[in-house]
This record gives structure tokens, sequence and C-alpha cells, in this order.
């Protein structure tokens, strides 16, 4: 009888410090020996969002892939960022992801040296990548998020991409996947061999002479946010331009937008 009492005794006391460790844990905080969930502090209460440092302008310049060169073009990531309220955080700059060929004495430029060390983060706090290598899958493929869902521009808006199939054309939301890059796969310039692949380093808003075969005269290579077509499914080099001007880039689904980072 006395053991059943001592039993019963104990039981009580591992239930009274149960309840005691309950109420001490904080509201929303996992199991014992389970870790919070994605976006939560270890308090329980859901972390501050991490700043927009990505996003994929909302409209193009208007003149082609020219741009007034690379400088041109980080200034107005720099313009569309500030129009959408989305200023670099401190201690990073806004750069335009943009390759340029070596020229006038010039070394080439590679848009993978020009965006900083990361992570970034699109406006509304999710991951994009957290360094230059996930970014390219230099380790592994596939190890950023830049596609239809999360690519979005400096409003946080998702930019028109191609229609899912059996989706009746709009022509309110044309495509505009195509996202002016001049870069190989890697993020680096492409070899001089390749021809203009950089539209004179977004200098140039020319139309190809008449009779250029889509791909041959000048033009800016191009990526896919949406990951759809081109036969790579590359966000930053699935085809070139079929020339310079507006008109050229939206004849092939683009309207000479351009990735933008926070550098740091």
């Amino acid at each position: 009888m006395r053991k059943m009492q001592l039993g019963m005794a104990v039981l009580a006391f591992a239930a009274i410090g149960s309840l005691a460790a309950f109420a001490q844990a904080p509201a929303g905080a996992p199991p014992a020996g389970q870790a919070p969930a994605q976006g939560q502090g270890r308090g329980g209460g859901r972390g501050p969002a991490a700043p927009g440092t990505f996003f994929i302008t909302s409209v193009g310049k208007g003149d082609g892939a020219n741009y007034g060169g690379l400088a041109g073009a980080d200034a107005y990531c720099a313009q569309m960022a500030t129009a959408g309220n989305m200023p670099a955080p401190a201690g990073r700059t806004w750069r335009a992801y943009l390759s340029a060929t070596a020229q006038g004495g010039q070394p080439a430029v590679n848009a993978r040296d020009r965006i900083g060390a990361g992570p970034w983060h699109n406006k509304n706090g999710q991951l994009i990548a957290n360094n230059v290598a996930d970014l390219h899958g230099d380790v592994e493929r596939d190890r950023n998020s830049i596609n239809r869902n999360f690519a979005l521009n400096e409003k946080g808006e998702p930019v028109n991409g191609v229609l899912p199939p059996g989706t009746p054309p709009d022509a309110t939301r044309p495509n505009q996947h195509d996202i002016l890059t001049g870069s190989d796969s890697h993020g680096r310039a492409r070899p001089a061999t390749d021809g203009d692949t950089t539209c004179s380093n977004y200098t140039s808003n020319a139309a190809p002479p008449e009779g250029t075969a889509r791909g041959q005269g000048p033009g800016v290579w191009l990526g896919h946010h949406d990951r759809i077509g081109g036969g790579n499914s590359s966000w930053n080099s699935t085809h070139k331009s079929a020339g310079c001007s507006q008109a050229n880039l939206v004849a092939t689904g683009g309207a000479g937008l351009l990735y933008c980072f926070a550098a740091n």
C-alpha cells in the first residue's frame, strides 16, 4: 500500500513539473526537440522579414537595350527601387545584373562580380539565393528561387511570363519574360567570337540590317525569369535578342527589363 502511495506521489509531482514547464514556454513555441518553423524566432514569434534586395524592373526604359552603359543601368535600378519604395539596405547599392564585353581598352565585366556576396530576398522577404554560387548553380543546379512565383518586380508583383497551357491569349498581359543579362549561364561575359551580345555594352538601340538572320546581328543575351522556353530554361542565358531596338526586344517576348540586385 505504501509503495502504491509513493508511486502516485511521484506521478503527481511529475505532472506538476510538466504543467510548470508548459506555463513557462512562450506562446507558439515548437514542441521540445523540434526546430522552429521557417521564419520564426526561437521565442515563437515570427521574425522581421528580410529586406528586399532583388527585383525585376516592372517596365523597361523604353529605349531598347540602350541604358547608357552599365552605370546608366545601375541608375535605372536605383530609380525603380525608389519608385517602388524598396530602398537598398545600409551598405548596399543597386546594381543591374549585366555583363559587358571587353571594349575600348576596358576589360570584360562579369554580371556575377557586380552584385555582391548575397544573400538576396525579394520584396516580400522570400529568399532568392544565399550567395553567388547558389545563384549560378556552381555546386548544385537550381539553388536559387528565380521563377514566376518569386522573381517579383519592385512593387512586389509577378512579372508577365508565358501563359499556362490552355490559357486563352490575353493582350492585356503580354509575355515579358526576356530579361537582359548579356551573360552566359555562369554570369560571365560571353566570348568575343559570339559577336555583339550586349548591344554595344547597353548603348545601342539599333535594329539589325534588313535580312539579318535572327541572332546573327547585333543583340543582347537574355534570360527567362519564368524558366519557360528557349530549350534550356535558364534564368540568365536563354537566347539572344533579334536586335537592340525596343521593337526587337518586344518581338521575342520582352520589354527591356533588368534584374536588379543590392550589392554588398
